[in-house]
């Protein structure tokens, strides 16, 4: 199972509370209780595997959507160690690889209270929807230059998808829903990906006030609306639409595939991350924004990534919240953009990973004002934030008035603000520098 980058979150009016999401992915094994779950990939295909389950008494629980037709995800009884399950797998007949698929445990970053730039909700008009000007107006937007390579350079993400891995997206979000594509739920296996399909109602935002709650009672809009997300359950709940709102901010003509990979608790199965990978690449996806990480290798994320780069597919992840020099993936794998947080005063952020091996490049991630599910809006720290402002930047490079190909993008935001700290790779994001070097 893997989880978002837990990240936390301040809220007003229809923006109320606080969460942190990140992905800190480390290899738990099955407890007692639980089947032992394993990615396998079977040279003989569907009937190979299926007839080696019916040999050692596993269950093929569905293919996960690589192009050859042999990666798949098998579950043993919970009776059997999962080594043994291991074990038996690699001995038989068409068997390339086994790993389990990955559990992923979530911690809290550091949050600071909210800003007042969130409370600005002055009705401003942006590319056909009405938004807060606190939204397009905030630092981090403007430390990037967003405003002004949109009106230099006509770039708006136009002719581009976006796909978004993460808890879904509210498909009736006022800001966002013409611009969603057509997407899926990972989590139940059905159309649409909307993260609203984990909630069995709406909170009633009319009073509430700016709030934080801690990871256990995350998102409780105003103590007089007790609890539409009270509990750990829902500590992730917002985290899709957040992302997404992100995307739009940058690329507002971008399209966005919402893979809903991720429960409310921002927990997942590297199994739904890879079918997303694959089914963003089947469909038309230009983009792949990636706010999550695993502390532990996998090699058939990798090979994902690997799939998708050579559709000409552009991956950015987050760097991950941990505030240490180590590698998590997808972001520290080859051709993926891996991204740090900043201030908006340019500082490297306490909460964010850096250096190892180095992050591509930094954006703001502290404060970022973004759409959140039921018409609203919230500000998060972590560096979930920043990756998608460097996403939105990839669509605005790619788009119909650019002269950027995938193989271009990285080195286009190579052109970046140089910043005092060197572990924070090419500087932090500028987006008029990035669009630039397509012309």
């Amino acid at each position: 199972m893997n989880t978002i980058s837990k990240t936390k979150v301040s809220f007003v009016r229809g923006s109320a509370a606080a969460f942190v999401l990140m992905a800190l992915l480390a290899f738990s094994a099955p407890s007692a209780q639980a089947q032992t779950r394993l990615i396998v990939r079977d040279s003989l295909g569907l009937s190979g595997i299926k007839l080696t389950c019916a040999l050692l008494g596993c269950d093929v629980n569905g293919g996960l959507g690589d192009p050859q037709g042999q990666l798949f995800l098998v579950t043993f009884p919970s009776i059997l160690n999962p080594a043994t399950s291991i074990l038996k797998l690699s001995l038989q007949l068409g068997i390339v690889s086994v790993e389990i698929d990955q559990k992923v445990k979530t911690q809290e970053a550091y949050a600071g209270p909210a800003p007042s730039y969130l409370s600005d909700k002055t009705p401003t008009s942006y590319y056909g929807t009405t938004v807060w000007h606190g939204y397009v107006a905030q630092p981090a937007n403007t430390l990037i230059r967003t405003s002004y390579t949109q009106s230099t350079y006509h770039a708006t993400g136009s002719g581009v998808t976006v796909a978004v891995i993460d808890t879904g997206v509210d498909p009736t979000n006022p800001v966002l829903q013409n611009s969603l594509v057509f997407g899926y739920d990972f989590t139940r296996n059905a159309n649409g990906g909307s993260e609203k399909a984990d909630v069995n109602t709406s909170p009633d935002l009319s009073s509430a006030q700016t709030a934080e709650v801690n990871q256990r009672t995350v998102a409780v809009l105003d103590q007089r609306t007790v609890a539409v997300l009270d509990g750990s359950g829902y500590s992730a709940f917002g985290h899709g639409t957040m992302t997404s709102g992100i995307v739009h901010l940058v690329a507002p003509q971008a399209k966005i595939m919402p893979l809903k990979a991720f429960n409310a608790d921002g927990t997942g199965y590297d199994s739904d991350v890879l079918r997303a990978i694959y089914y963003a690449v089947k469909n038309g996806a230009n983009v792949l924004n990636m706010s999550f990480d695993y502390t532990a290798y996998s090699p058939e994320l990798a090979n994902a990534i690997k799939y998708a780069n050579k559709n000409g597919v552009v991956s950015v992840a987050s760097a991950g919240n941990d505030g240490q020099q180590i590698a998590v993936y997808p972001g520290a794998l080859p051709s993926v953009i891996d991204v740090a947080s900043t201030s908006n005063s340019d500082i490297q952020s306490v909460f964010t990973n850096y250096g190892a091996p180095p992050v591509w490049i930094a954006a703001p991630g502290e404060g970022v004002v973004t759409t959140y599910p039921w018409g609203t809006y919230a500000a998060g720290w972590g560096t979930s934030f920043s990756a998608p402002l460097v996403s939105g930047t990839a669509a605005l490079m790619l788009g119909t008035n650019g002269n950027c190909t995938a193989s271009n993008v990285a080195p286009g935001l190579a052109h970046a603000v140089s910043i005092s700290d060197p572990q924070l790779g090419y500087g932090r994001l500028d987006t008029y520098l990035a669009v630039r070097s397509c012309h």
